[in-house]
């Protein structure tokens, strides 16, 4: 399912016979650190290094740019080891520049070096100061090509506030909700504790920009709203209150469409919570032994698959994603289908959802990687 007609699209003048030059980033300032090395490690042992040449390039919780080792077994979950980005290797700069698209290599005691220009990048970033616009924007002034969602749709599907007013506002179905800004909660938190009372009980509190259920509690009543918003807070002063939603947790998968067509949507799949989690938390997610059972595909009637599949991509479009996206739902018990989330740039651990999804649509791991790179080479930087 790959699109190999782009492959030797390099450059004018440039052999149509080398390799393209892919930069993978990951890593980065946000909590959600580790999941990404996690990802790229992922992706770094399923590309094909047949076809691409690959650059490493790890992002420290500090914000330093560094040449990693191209080793996919360093940036595995071990036991309860999380992965994470040395600052020892070289530092690496990108320029803003669009006529260098360059990577410089600066080390203590020596000249600066030139790297080269990459063909594209693939940022596997998660949260803030990755997944919100923020290196979109730095890709667009530097004018390299990108896998994902540009800067606008990045940003608003980060700030799940801002997400689910915009697919509110194009009449699609979503939750009842309330954010809590940093200057209500300071000046007002009585008021905001009503407008969370008023949801209803029980409620789920998040940081509104982040992800991998870090930093989200379920408030069963009013005596845990400020322990919970507090706790949302020390990861994003803005946060977001949901109403508790009685049904299953359905997920689908997004890809931009071949040729500038319409999106495509993946088999939808369930998220079964086990293992005495009260709902998908971080280590549910991610760590081994937790009892979580991902369902694919889901077992849903076809009308409602077909429906999760259609809002799916109406979510895709009304956000002006690109790339890739993964839209979480709600389905109730009375077949009534609510969207939740929309992810630009979801997990690609070996138990990600939306890898799975995608395998079970009959497009392996490295087909979907290849599928992800070839697309955004057909999309040059810039307004589009």
């Amino acid at each position: 399912m790959s699109d190999p007609g782009v492959e030797g699209t390099v450059g004018d003048g440039e052999s149509a016979s080398r390799r393209l030059r892919i930069a993978v980033v990951f890593g980065g300032r946000s909590t959600e650190h580790s999941v990404s090395c996690v990802s790229a490690g992922s992706v770094l042992a399923a590309i094909d290094r047949d076809r691409y040449d690959v650059v490493p390039i790890g992002i420290s919780r500090e914000g330093k740019w560094v040449l990693t080792a191209d080793d996919p077994g360093r940036f595995a979950i071990t036991g309860d080891r999380l992965p994470e980005v040395e600052e020892a290797g070289a530092s690496v700069v990108l320029s803003g520049d669009p006529t260098a698209r360059g990577l410089t290599v600066h080390e203590p005691g020596k000249v600066p070096e030139e790297l080269g220009g990459v063909d594209v990048v693939l940022p596997l970033l998660h949260g803030p100061y990755g997944e919100d616009g923020t290196l979109q924007g730095l890709l667009e002034l530097a004018g390299v090509p990108y896998v994902g969602s540009g800067v606008f749709a990045s940003a608003a599907a980060m700030d799940k506030g801002h997400m689910k007013a915009l697919l509110r506002a194009a009449g699609m179905p979503v939750g009842p909700y309330a954010v809590v800004t940093p200057r209500e909660w300071e000046s007002d938190p009585a008021a905001a504790r009503e407008t969370v009372a008023a949801l209803g009980f029980p409620v789920f509190v998040k940081p509104a920009r982040a992800g991998s259920s870090v930093g989200i509690s379920k408030v069963h009543g009013p005596e845990g709203v400020d322990d919970a918003i507090e706790a949302a807070r020390s990861h994003d002063p803005r946060v977001v209150v949901e109403a508790a939603v009685d049904g299953r947790e359905i997920e689908c998968g997004v890809l931009e469409g071949r040729g500038g067509g319409p999106p495509e949507a993946s088999v939808p799949a369930e998220v079964v919570v086990g293992g005495g989690h009260e709902f998908y938390d971080f280590a549910a997610k991610y760590l081994p032994g937790e009892g979580t059972e991902l369902v694919v595909p889901a077992d849903l009637p076809e009308a409602v698959a077909e429906e999760v599949r259609a809002l799916a991509c109406r979510a895709f479009d009304v956000l002006g994603c690109e790339g890739l996206a993964r839209v979480d739902f709600f389905v109730g018990h009375d077949g009534r289908v609510l969207v939740n989330e929309v992810n630009t740039m979801p997990g690609f651990t070996p138990v990600s959802m939306f890898p799975l999804m995608w395998k079970a649509s009959g497009l392996d791991y490295p087909q979907l990687v290849d599928r992800l790179v070839q697309t955004a080479l057909r999309r040059p930087p810039g307004l589009r």
